[in-house]
């Protein structure tokens, strides 16, 4: 049983759906959560996450697979990195295994809410960390709140997956040693400047380069980098001020894997680009946006088409978004069913 949506037209929009989870973290301990219809919270005033920034979240989706069940892609690579996420902010982490467990009964209460199968659509989950209480201090919080709330998403690309144009940056994503590879909400706050002068000029979003020295590629927008050589190696940036992308990591593992592609996980100098023959951002959102051109200064580079995708980057595109939807075979621990 499903809800009568137009479930192959969902964009990328809030939708209040039935049930999230919900857990309160105070006098050191978290309480055993709840699930909820409410979906607004009451917090106060002196909130840690309102005034310094104390928060933190993740993305990750449940897919209905041809038989009618549902999956989740590598949900423990989403509580691990919000748990690193939450030591960077010396926010209390919330246990893994209970991460995973929250989210399975978020699907569960909200199952007529999974699109079904062959739609492309999914349902997206949004666990959250904030910290509350009455505080004024800059001093980490003694009270937490953790949720997780859902909604079904369309396909990311409507008609089929294209290649779209950035631009690279003159701002800072993150700083050398900063909160970059945490997944807070400064960084995504920081970006919305640059990505809105881009989206001025006519490109999809922004590219940002490493803050230290300005010569290297780091994120794309909200995604990971990657591009495929002339020579066929899958490269990536590594950085401690990149976000880790799960999507990345399932990326590099299918082109050394399913691909047989040797693969490099390192600097990628913005001075080198033309090696590439195909590029790509990859995130939960799109899986794979497969990149046609990229303005930097005063030149455009093409990589394999600003028209048609590439053929290793609709590989690899395939290969995960089949695993996904459960179409074909899964590393082992990649799939959990709910």
């Amino acid at each position: 049983m499903t809800k009568d949506l137009d479930w192959e037209n969902l964009g990328f929009s809030y939708i209040k759906t039935d049930y999230r989870f919900i857990s309160r973290y105070k006098d050191g301990e978290w309480d055993e959560g709840e699930l909820t219809t409410d979906n607004q919270l009451h917090i106060s005033e002196g909130s840690t996450a309102l005034h310094y920034g104390q928060q933190c979240f993740e993305g990750m989706k449940a897919y209905r697979t041809e038989d009618g069940s549902i999956n989740l892609f590598r949900p423990y690579e989403n509580a691990s990195r919000m748990k690193k996420s939450c030591e960077r902010l010396l926010m209390a982490v919330y246990p893994e295994d209970k991460f995973v467990e929250a989210v399975k009964k978020v699907v569960r209460a909200n199952e007529e809410w999974v699109p079904p199968y062959g739609t492309g659509s999914s349902l997206y989950l949004r666990p959250y960390m904030i910290g509350v209480g009455d505080n004024i201090g800059i001093k980490s919080a003694d009270e937490y709140i953790f949720s997780i709330f859902a909604m079904p998403v369309g396909s990311y690309f409507k008609g089929g997956m294209k290649p779209s144009n950035f631009v690279v940056s003159g701002y800072d994503r993150a700083a050398p040693k900063g909160t970059g590879a945490a997944k807070v909400g400064g960084n995504y706050a920081a970006s919305l400047l640059p990505g809105k002068e881009a989206k001025s000029r006519s490109f999809s979003d922004a590219v940002y380069l490493d803050p230290e020295t300005h010569t290297k590629i780091e994120e794309v927008g909200a995604a990971n980098f990657f591009g495929i050589t002339k020579d066929d190696v899958f490269v990536t940036p590594k950085s401690p001020s990149i976000l880790p992308s799960i999507t990345k990591y399932s990326l590099l593992w299918l082109a050394e894997n399913r691909l047989n592609l040797d693969t490099l996980e390192g600097d990628v100098y913005i001075s080198d680009i033309d090696q590439f023959k195909e590029a790509g951002a990859c995130g939960t959102a799109a899986v794979i946006a497969p990149i046609g051109g990229l303005q930097v200064e005063d030149d455009f580079h093409v990589f394999y088409s600003e028209t048609e995708v590439g053929p290793v980057t609709k590989r690899l595109y395939n290969e995960l978004v089949g695993i996904q939807f459960g179409d074909i075979a899964a590393p082992e621990g990649w799939i959990e069913k709910v």
